[in-house]
């Protein structure tokens, strides 16, 4: 299951990151482990962040779907 999360500040990522645009989030737990999330970027390409600029959400399988059909 892919993981979504909006950012919500993009403090010193401006070029970078959106407010309030919708990101994939990928898995890496070493990256949690130190309070960082890696994020598939304005780039195309991911990048790890500050856990704090974004909030992750719980979307229901259908709006998932739709999101990866999508990109």
């Amino acid at each position: 299951m892919q993981t979504f999360g909006v950012c919500i500040r993009n403090t010193g990522y401006c070029a970078s990151l959106e407010v309030r645009k919708l990101y994939s989030i990928l898995n890496d737990p070493d990256a949690e482990a130190n309070d960082l999330i890696r994020v598939v970027d304005e780039s195309g390409e991911d990048y790890l962040y500050p856990a704090q600029l974004f909030q992750r959400l719980a979307l229901p399988d259908e709006v998932q779907q739709a999101l990866r059909l999508a990109s």
